[in-house]
């Protein structure tokens, strides 16, 4: 009897140090907003999490269309590219840096203390360029305020010190792209919501008895929009961009 007793004891103890365990590992998260409104955060496990789907192309010059995640955890102040599903080219990488910065001082966070992570998910084996860099910052600033992130709007765009949103290439591509997904809008840089072009045209003329022809270049202005059957709004910076993207 002794024994059965002390054997349930013991059984009771490691119970109870068991479900204390599993409770301390829960995801505790805390919030201040200081006089001036700027959100400062407490945390104890990761804390948080935003994606955003991204107009992209392929190695191919291909259009398509990936999910960047960001996650905020303690940590030193990193910023750190999840390169296990792809590989970052170096411009890319400062891309998100920036993206980092922005976010930081568009939400008055002091983020020293911890770490954002950005991971992208493609087919494609590397993300070349800036094009990522305003949806960088866009869900680095959702995941920072705790803001929901609109479905069906997209944007494609590099992301400068100072929050505007500069060129990038490929557009016409990652437009195609996101009408084949069943999206609607796409938020581009200043000037990209047109395709100016030139159109080759052989022009033949009668001389005599002779007939000459020549290759011309002949100038097209056409919208991106009805190009792609989707609506295509030019954004200058990042504030005017969240009006469209969050929540």
């Amino acid at each position: 009897m002794n024994r059965k007793i002390i054997f349930a004891a013991v059984f009771l103890i490691i119970g109870f140090f068991v479900g204390f365990m599993a409770n301390s590992r829960t995801t505790v998260i805390y919030e201040e907003i200081d006089s001036l409104g700027h959100i400062s955060f407490s945390y104890d496990k990761p804390v948080r999490t935003a994606s955003i789907m991204v107009p992209a192309v392929d190695e191919n010059k291909k259009g398509l269309t990936t999910i960047l995640k960001v996650e905020i955890i303690p940590g030193k102040g990193r910023v750190l590219a999840n390169i296990g599903k792809m590989l970052y080219e170096p411009d890319s990488q400062n891309s998100v840096r920036i993206a980092h910065k922005v976010a930081s001082e568009k939400t008055g966070t002091d983020l020293s203390n911890y770490d954002v992570i950005y991971t992208v998910e493609t087919d494609a084996t590397a993300i070349e360029g800036p094009s990522a860099g305003a949806a960088s910052a866009v869900a680095a600033i959702a995941a920072l305020t705790g803001r929901k992130i609109k479905e069906g709007v997209l944007i494609t765009g590099a992301i400068n010190h100072d929050g505007t949103i500069g060129p990038v290439s490929n557009v016409m591509e990652k437009a195609h792209a996101v009408s084949d997904m069943g999206i609607n809008t796409l938020l581009v840089p200043l000037t990209q919501g047109s395709m100016d072009r030139f159109e080759t045209r052989r022009c033949c003329e009668e001389i005599g008895t002779s007939s000459i022809c020549m290759d011309e270049e002949i100038p097209q202005k056409s919208s991106l929009s009805d190009l792609a059957g989707i609506e295509v709004i030019e954004v200058i910076d990042i504030d005017e961009a969240l009006g469209y993207l969050i929540e």
